[in-house]
């Protein structure tokens, strides 16, 4: 993991607490901040076909995948897990009028592709859009944060809200993606603020940068 933004991370985590907890959300907002610089400093680099390439198609880990596909989910699984999930409202690529913009031809979060399925889907998706639906998605979010209090942390999920998401048809019912709604309703709060809010962010922009790395 990235140096900087793994020590940033960790101090992030240790003052989501109650006597720092302001300062908390301040570290987790100027990580994010910085992570969507990193993302937003690839349209530099990248023509919009590149978003598409997958050199790694055959490699066990995330970079696996093409730019364009990282970029819609880690997306994704914030719009969901904030506003449906935890906000129980419309998500930002409905709200938005997001969906048409990306030209996606899905709403899920993408797990269910494989190989082939992935780079055709990346092929698809309108890059401009794509990035205002990521720059809204985090507006959003970062809004959310910081109207938290320290003692929303501790909110957690019933099986109704399982429920929720599933209707939702959000989450691909197929064995790859549909773990993803027991994973999020496991934890409280905190624990998806960790996990996909930030971790989640880190995780996927470093698979991406060793793709980009391959085809630059």
């Amino acid at each position: 993991m990235n140096k900087e933004w793994s020590e940033q991370n960790k101090k992030m985590q240790g003052l989501l607490k109650k006597a720092t907890f302001d300062q908390g959300i301040e570290a987790l907002i100027s990580l994010r901040g910085t992570l969507m610089a990193q993302m937003q400093s690839w349209r530099g680099k990248l023509k919009d076909s590149d978003y598409s390439k997958m050199p790694f198609p055959n490699a066990e880990g995330y970079h696996s995948k093409t730019v364009a596909y990282s970029i819609w989910h880690i997306m994704r699984i914030e719009d969901i897990v904030v506003n449906t999930l935890i906000r129980s409202r419309e998500e930002v690529l409905f709200s938005g009028d997001c969906r048409r913009k990306t030209g996606s031809p899905i709403i899920t979060t993408g797990n269910e592709l494989v190989k082939e399925q992935i780079a055709a889907f990346s092929q698809k998706l309108n890059i401009d859009g794509l990035y205002d639906y990521a720059e809204s998605v985090q507006k959003d979010t970062d809004a959310w944060l910081l109207s938290l209090r320290c003692e929303d942390l501790k909110q957690r999920f019933l099986d109704g809200d399982k429920e929720r998401i599933r209707a939702k048809g959000v989450v691909s019912p197929e064995e790859s993606a549909a773990w993803l709604i027991d994973y999020w309703c496991g934890k409280d709060v905190a624990g998806l603020i960790k996990m996909p809010l930030s971790r989640h962010w880190i995780m996927h922009i470093e698979a991406a940068e060793r793709i980009i790395g391959k085809i630059t």
